[in-house]
């Protein structure tokens, strides 16, 4: 057993050594490929932080009229405690404090027209999804002492829409490159074996066994998907450090080490089953 591994390896490193350009053109391929099927994996697990942070930064305003009672404040803030579309904690803000915000966003002349009597208290809330920032307003709008539900409603919808169309074409593009990566990896080493056809031929004619004769080869397959992917995980991990996404599409670094682990995974089965099964039509002789 052991004389059989020893004579798997030396022969794998001659006959990678003896066939280098073609090493070289399938070790290319599989790191292009992975490459950019990892970059669009990559792309698309951005697209989709992107969404989780944007929905954590949507709030939904119901600004109470500066007259209403101590009564209807807390209806209002009492029905929204119980609401189960609502994440977390409402903040309140009240006539001061809304106040203090006007002063920092208003012109000073538009500002001299307020006074903290006539401003109106609020209620800060957070959506469990955007979509929920339709239904809060329809909720309050018209309750005693409501004067109006403020949100980016139109904003919502268009986001939804983007983030949506972005994940679906990342995902598609990231199917297509992986189709396409395991065409070329494939066509790539049955070009190889097919270059070797007749040293396969004699190793047949001298009594060699198939198995024999494809362990090598298979070994050859890995190794090439291994140094292949090797690359292509270099690839990657610069994309994730060099390409200037805004903090909203930043990924943690698990998600770049999930990535590459499925990279390198894909180019190893790749490379040592496409070796197995192209060279089984040269075994027959």
């Amino acid at each position: 057993m052991l004389t059989f591994i020893s004579y798997a390896f030396r022969e794998t490193g001659a006959n990678l050594w003896r066939n280098r350009l073609m090493t070289f053109a399938a070790v290319l391929t599989v790191a292009v490929s992975l490459a950019l099927v990892g970059g669009s994996l990559l792309l698309k697990q951005s697209a989709s932080q992107a969404s989780i942070v944007w929905q954590q930064q949507t709030r939904v305003t119901i600004w109470m009229k500066p007259d209403a009672t101590s009564a209807e404040i807390d209806a209002v803030k009492n029905q929204l405690a119980t609401l189960p579309y609502i994440h977390g904690t409402c903040q309140y803000w009240n006539k001061q404090k809304n106040y203090a915000e006007a002063r920092r966003l208003l012109t000073p002349v538009q500002f001299s027209y307020l006074s903290v009597d006539n401003m109106p208290t609020s209620f800060l809330c957070e959506p469990a999804v955007p979509a929920d920032v339709s239904v809060i307003a329809s909720t309050f709008t018209g309750q005693p002492g409501v004067f109006q539900v403020t949100g980016p409603y139109k904003q919502v919808r268009q986001m939804e829409h983007a983030i949506t169309v972005i994940q679906w074409v990342l995902f598609g593009l990231a199917a297509v490159l992986l189709v396409s990566a395991l065409v070329l990896i494939l066509n790539t080493i049955r070009l190889a074996i097919f270059s070797r056809r007749r040293e396969v031929s004699v190793m047949k004619l001298v009594g060699a066994t198939n198995w024999f004769i494809r362990v090598p080869f298979i070994t050859e397959g890995f190794i090439q998907g291994l140094v292949g992917s090797a690359i292509a995980v270099l690839g990657v991990s610069a994309l994730y450090i060099w390409y200037p996404l805004g903090q909203a599409f930043q990924l943690p670094v698990s998600d770049l080490i999930g990535t590459n682990i499925v990279v390198v995974l894909f180019g190893v089965t790749v490379g040592s089953l496409g070796s197995g099964f192209a060279i089984r039509r040269f075994l027959d002789v």
